[in-house]
């Protein structure tokens, strides 16, 4: 089993930045894609971005240019690097990881962390 913890929310103003982690745990595991999720009040849940193992990160429309995804294959840590952040931006944030365990591919979702941005 895999379990994932985010960490890096907050209170911030519009124009500021924050960084997001989150750290996979567990036993007998391999990561393969991770993923950023957000869902907004009153909003369907939107993929933010996602990073697939050994290649690039790509990004959803409404933050290409100010989202940075990254990993850290040491401590099986994917972080959401967020600059110029703006209202619209505010969210719980959700990361996903596609992992084997015994062979057996399986996604995995953390509990989310709050973003809020202040006009």
């Amino acid at each position: 089993q895999v379990q994932l913890v985010e960490s890096g929310g907050g209170l911030v103003q519009a124009g500021g930045s924050l960084r997001l982690s989150c750290a996979a745990s567990g036993t007998g595991f391999r990561l393969h894609v991770m993923r950023w999720y957000r869902q907004g009040p009153g909003k369907p849940r939107e993929l933010v971005g996602a990073i697939i193992i050994g290649g690039s990160a790509d990004y959803a429309d409404s933050v290409k240019g100010r989202f940075t995804i990254s990993r850290d294959d040491a401590q099986n840590t994917m972080y959401l690097q967020m600059n110029d952040l703006k209202f619209e931006d505010t969210a719980v944030y959700t990361c996903n990881a596609l992992a084997c365990v015994s062979s057996i591919l399986r996604n995995y979702w953390g509990q989310g962390t709050q973003v809020t941005v202040s006009s």
